[in-house]
């Protein structure tokens, strides 16, 4: 069954009101490669990030506090 034109337009409002979309460019052969991890692009990049991300908000958690 094909999808509607209305729940196209209220997919794509859902997603800008709560995603942010963020273009990412790599090397030639990166793709490749996390695919061979067994992980999506998409969720291996959120993931990494997310993880960093936290990591860096620690770090200046624990310098504010000197």
């Amino acid at each position: 069954m094909p999808v509607s034109d209305a729940q196209k337009r209220a997919t794509a409002k859902f997603e800008q009101e709560a995603y942010d979309k963020v273009l990412v460019r790599f090397p030639k052969g990166t793709k490749e490669r996390i695919q061979a991890t067994g992980n999506s692009m998409n969720g291996y990049i959120v993931k990494c990030v997310l993880e960093n991300l936290e990591k860096l908000e620690k770090t200046y958690k624990n310098l504010d506090a000197l």
